[in-house]
């Protein structure tokens, strides 16, 4: 069940068997977009393993240990080149300075930037940061400036949004970046929320 208001979220077990430890995002990239996905995912470093204060350290990752687990929704796109799933966030861009930029966020952040302050990984909802095209450069390197401490928002040439499932077409492509690898180019994309697909922990 997704978190609610005011409930503990996870709970301390064992490892459980067949675990996966994932070091950065780019394995959790892979691990998630294999034929059979795990059924735990461990989390050292990377975007989802920050939001949820994930230590970085591997001693308790062993057969005996104790971990916290924890469930988390999971995202999963469908655009020109198949389909991804995806844990942490999705974005949509041709460059971060021009044309339109969507960011569809489990996690809250990107590497050092706080994108997605109100998103939780287990609320049930994909968080959606679009920045229009019409926002001029001065602005956007002053929005990214304010990033790491989440001071891009408010701001009126950049919208959010909550979804569970949203499709967006495109005039021209763009490229299409899955946990923070880049997957393809693509000129429209389906999205939809899977709530407690997955269980990591840390």
């Amino acid at each position: 069940m997704t978190i609610r208001k005011g409930e503990d979220w996870g709970r301390e077990g064992p490892l459980p068997p067949g675990t996966e430890i994932c070091p950065d995002d780019a394995s959790l990239h892979a691990a998630l977009n294999r034929e059979s996905v795990p059924s735990c995912l461990g989390l050292l470093t990377g975007d989802l393993a920050r939001t949820v204060a994930a230590s970085g350290r591997t001693e308790h990752f062993v057969d005996d240990g104790q971990v916290l687990l924890l469930p988390v929704d999971l995202g999963i796109a469908e655009h020109e080149h198949g389909s991804h799933r995806f844990v942490s966030h999705l974005v949509l861009r041709r460059s971060w300075l021009l044309g339109p930029v969507i960011v569809i966020s489990n996690a809250q952040f990107i590497d050092n930037w706080d994108v997605a302050p109100r998103s939780h990984p287990n609320d049930g909802w994909l968080d959606v940061t679009e920045v229009l095209p019409t926002m001029g450069i001065r602005q956007r390197i002053r929005a990214r400036s304010l990033l790491p401490t989440a001071g891009h928002l408010p701001h009126p040439s950049i919208r959010t949004n909550r979804i569970r499932e949203g499709t967006w077409e495109f005039r021209r492509a763009l490229d299409v970046w899955v946990d923070g690898v880049r997957v393809g180019r693509t000129r429209s994309l389906r999205v939809r929320c899977e709530p407690d697909a997955l269980t990591v922990c840390i």
